[in-house]
């Protein structure tokens, strides 16, 4: 299984359902928490693409999005995929 990485706010409802998501999966991720550590955002907006918003999801390189992304990914059946390619 891909590594997987997680960038959140511990008051963000949709980082909360994402991290559900995956722990329901059985994935293993890594969280960073751009909140309580202000030096991360930098580092998620550049590998997000400009991405400014929490969750940032990524497996292994690729940057899946938010939470909204992830959750098509599971509704279209490639979460499993991409998490086992």
């Amino acid at each position: 299984m891909k590594n997987v990485e997680i960038y959140t706010s511990p008051l963000c409802g949709f980082c909360h359902a994402a991290k559900r998501l995956l722990s329901q999966k059985g994935v293993d991720f890594a969280e960073f928490d751009v909140l309580s550590n202000p030096d991360r955002k930098p580092e998620m907006i550049q590998r997000a693409n400009g991405g400014r918003t929490v969750p940032q999801i990524f497996v292994g390189d690729v940057h899946v999005g938010g939470c909204d992304d992830l959750y098509e990914l599971e509704r279209s059946g490639n979460l499993d995929k991409l998490l086992a390619a």
